[in-house]
């Protein structure tokens, strides 16, 4: 994995011109290709606009300022306002972690008014939210976000438990329930979750959210269920930047395509993967392959798996620009996308993650070798064969 980013700092100075924004007819505002871009490149590398942690059990595990894995030998340094919170260093006790967050945690009261984990994480999100000083809150808010679905949050009990807990002088200006309400929903519809790194012999049911965090361009990657990129983190690597968000190819892209990435794993049944898009994000999903699936009928899904697909395209070579997107685009098989399942898909038990090609050498030479953005598997171009006529899909 460390491979990947061998030298950050250069692979984000070339992913500076890949992406540019664009209205979209139909989706927004979403990110498009600045040039063509090959499979592996970097396209997006950037730093959060705000973190939080996932849970108040982050805070004995990681570190409160960049989430890094807190040291087992003691060498943590705990926070000197709080006492609950610890840092790995003394350059990330130096920058502390969200002011409100720490006040919440001195008096104790965080604890007593959050006991349910649902209930945790939109709060420790509002006590982070209200301490970024101002230009910052006002970036979070220019966010898109969707409509709040039913049965959404308590934002009323929330605003409530911010006021209970934040001192009322550090509060910023204009702190109101719509404000709060606001808020979550730029929560819901924007952040993404730092993972907990894999490592082997990990039960992968361990592979739970560390923090979260809020990126405000990679906000603007729009979902496709067959998607052309997708992000990793790297939350334990050496040096600055743990946190940046980076986003890589899956193929080449010619320029001014959309570039996309999934939601949710990409192995997802069709009604599941539109049930999850209108209560979340506020919209039903049409992509390629959406139009394939809603035709196949509900009492025949368990037996349509792709199957047949997958084998007549087993032999095929991937043609390279913009995917997978013209194989069998007249819908004529059960299953004409198969192929992106083989290539794509990570066939560790129980993964499902998105395989991405190491971006290519200095020289422009391709890597041929795939990398996990879940568990980190690094899988050879050659041993991407369909293992039994699975494409891994769940209908």
């Amino acid at each position: 994995m460390a491979s990947a980013l061998q030298n950050p700092t250069v692979a984000a100075a070339a992913a500076a011109d890949a992406l540019r924004m664009a209205d979209l007819p139909g989706r927004g505002r979403g990110l498009v290709a600045a040039r063509s871009v090959r499979e592996g490149e970097m396209l997006l590398s950037e730093p959060a606009l705000l973190l939080y942690p996932s849970a108040l059990a982050s805070l004995r595990a990681y570190c409160a300022a960049c989430f890094r894995a807190l040291p087992a030998d003691s060498a943590a340094i705990p926070c000197a306002s709080c006492r609950a919170a610890a840092f790995c260093s003394p350059a990330c006790a130096a920058a502390a972690h969200p002011r409100l967050l720490c006040a919440a945690l001195s008096h104790g009261g965080l604890a007593t008014a959050a006991p349910a984990e649902a209930v945790q994480e939109p709060l420790l999100f509002l006590l982070s939210a209200y301490s970024l000083p101002d230009p910052a809150l006002r970036a979070l808010l220019s966010l898109s976000a969707p409509p709040p679905p039913p049965g959404a949050q308590d934002a009323a009990g929330l605003h409530a438990a911010v006021a209970a807990l934040a001192p009322p002088h550090a509060l910023p200006a204009g702190f109101s329930p719509d404000l709060t309400a606001a808020l979550l929903a730029k929560d819901r519809g924007n952040s993404f979750a730092i993972m907990e790194p894999y490592r082997p012999g990990m039960s992968l049911e361990l592979l739970k959210a560390r923090a979260y965090a809020v990126y405000p361009r990679a906000s603007l990657l729009n979902h496709d269920c067959l998607p052309n990129a997708c992000h990793f983190d790297y939350p334990d690597r050496p040096g600055p930047g743990n946190t940046d968000i980076v986003v890589r190819a899956l193929h080449d892209i010619s320029e001014e395509r959309e570039v996309c990435i999934s939601y949710f794993a990409a192995n997802w049944r069709y009604a599941d993967r539109q049930r999850r898009l209108l209560e979340d994000y506020g919209f039903r999903c049409e992509c390629d392959r959406c139009q394939v699936e809603s035709r196949w009928k509900d009492d025949d899904a368990d037996d349509n798996n792709g199957d047949d697909a997958m084998e007549e395209e087993e032999g095929e070579e991937d043609g390279g620009d913009d995917g997978m997107e013209e194989e069998g685009a007249d819908g004529d098989d059960d299953f004409p996308h198969a192929y992106f399942f083989v290539r794509y898909l990570c066939d560790n038990e129980g993964c499902w993650g998105m395989l991405a090609p190491l971006p290519p050498s200095p020289n422009g030479e391709l890597s041929h070798v795939f990398e996990c953005n879940l568990c980190g598997k690094l899988r050879k171009e050659e041993d991407a064969m369909p293992d039994e006529g699975s494409s891994g899909m769940v209908h």
